[in-house]
């Protein structure tokens, strides 16, 4: 069992997907986090330091263009990693002309640049997860997951931390020009992925590519069952989302310092995530999806418990370093199984599409629906408002029954869009 992981993770999809994981979560931070310390370190007003966050729009607004990238293939390359290659190189174009700007002079040509990266970002991200989805079979969807989210948190710490580190020692200017010519790691790693296979067809047109992907879910699913999944999406880690939006907030009113929640939220938490995502995708691989997601989502539901027993034990560093481990390593188990279980429903002839619509419907439960979580813990207390977070992720387990029952055999090799293909 143990070699057959090994020959699951250690093989040249695998290694593509690393390194293209680290090339989507590259720009993120360029355009939010390292450039309002950027801004402030300039003088920038912190009002504008606020707004520079509007930068970060397209990721939310990415599904708008996305049947752009199933319906045409660019001129290099096949349609997945043709749109890469493009939007790569835009990108160290567009990361490294940040660098050749002043935030106190240059302002409004500064956040129009940043604009284009996010632009050009969530345009990557897009074609990235649609590469995934077809080119990854069932039993290495875990892996893929895994080893994917793995590059992108290591790119979130090159551009959240090591930044922040060299912006002490060399200009900020310097420090974009070194971000900019590190996406060269994605146009590597899109030249050395394999190929993923050719669906049988393609939408004909701009207007097939908008319109057949949502008809080619509900014909799959039914309408009845579609729109289940799709409120599935929404509903199965919104208690863990309800949960993570509060912690730090949590801890400080507790008695933590900054420096602990940067340190062990920030530091350990982001360590037991990968981890978790990591064994998540070792045992989506033994499991499948289906038993997968019922484990981990009930693991990742009581994970929320262990905040009730901080909030009631109060400021203890063992207990905090405990929950923080604990609700970091169950999360990534639900996302390795959640994101595997997205690509398990998606098309390869409308994969950009569909992945995009779905992701975009998981971040709206993730930012949109948790942000009354505030006015709650203000009027219920941090214990009981931890119980509901609790009692919030059981409507997503009740769903499971429906379609995804524990039971079921496990699917056949091979999703729609699949028939009669050669795998890469």
């Amino acid at each position: 069992m143990a070699l057959n992981v090994l020959k699951v993770f250690l093989n040249r999809k695998m290694s593509a997907l690393l390194f293209l994981g680290f090339a989507s979560g590259l720009p993120l931070f360029l355009t939010s986090q390292t450039l309002q310390a950027w801004m402030t370190t300039e003088g920038v007003d912190l009002g504008q330091i606020g707004f520079i966050s509007l930068a970060a729009l397209p990721y939310s607004l990415k599904f708008f263009w996305s049947p752009l990238l199933d319906r045409y293939r660019p001129p290099l390359g096949d349609r997945r990693r043709g749109w890469l290659l493009l939007t790569q190189l835009g990108l160290i174009l567009a990361i490294g002309l940040m660098g050749t700007q002043n935030p106190r002079l240059g302002l409004q040509l500064l956040a129009v640049n940043a604009v284009a990266v996010a632009f050009l970002s969530a345009t990557q991200d897009i074609a990235a997860d649609a590469y995934r989805t077809d080119i990854l079979e069932e039993p290495e969807m875990g892996a893929g997951v895994a080893v994917f989210v793995l590059g992108y948190r290591a790119a979130l710490i090159v551009t959240g931390s090591l930044a922040l580190i060299l912006a002490d020692v060399l200009p900020w200017g310097q420090v974009y020009g070194l971000m900019a010519l590190l996406m060269a790691l994605g146009l590597l790693a899109t030249w050395w992925a394999p190929e993923p296979p050719a669906p049988a067809q393609i939408p004909a047109s701009l207007w097939r590519a908008v319109v057949e992907p949502f008809q080619d879910f509900f014909r799959r699913k039914g309408v009845q069952g579609g729109l289940l999944i799709l409120l599935f999406i929404v509903l199965y880690k919104l208690g863990d989302a309800i949960a993570n939006n509060m912690s730090t907030p949590f801890l400080l009113q507790i008695g933590f310092s900054q420096t602990d929640v940067g340190a062990i939220k920030g530091g350990m938490g982001l360590l037991a995530t990968i981890i978790g995502t990591l064994a998540g995708g070792v045992f989506l691989n033994r499991w499948g999806i289906n038993r997968s997601l019922w484990i981990f989502g009930a693991v990742q539901a009581l994970s929320n418990l262990s905040y009730v027993a901080l909030a009631n034990i109060g400021q203890n560093y063992p207990a905090m370093i405990l929950t923080i481990n604990l609700e970091n390593f169950s999360a990534g188990l639900g996302t390795s199984a959640f994101l595997a279980f997205f690509m398990s429903l998606c098309n390869r002839e409308y994969s950009a599409t569909q992945y995009a619509l779905l992701s975009s419907l998981y971040a709206f439960s993730q930012n949109i629906v948790v942000s009354p979580a505030g006015v709650l813990a203000k009027n219920t207390g941090w214990p009981l408002f931890f119980i509901l977070s609790f009692l919030a992720s059981l409507p997503g387990l009740a769903l499971l029954p429906v379609f995804a029952p524990w039971r079921e055999p496990l699917p056949p090799l091979g999703r729609p869009g699949a028939e009669d293909l050669d795998g890469p």
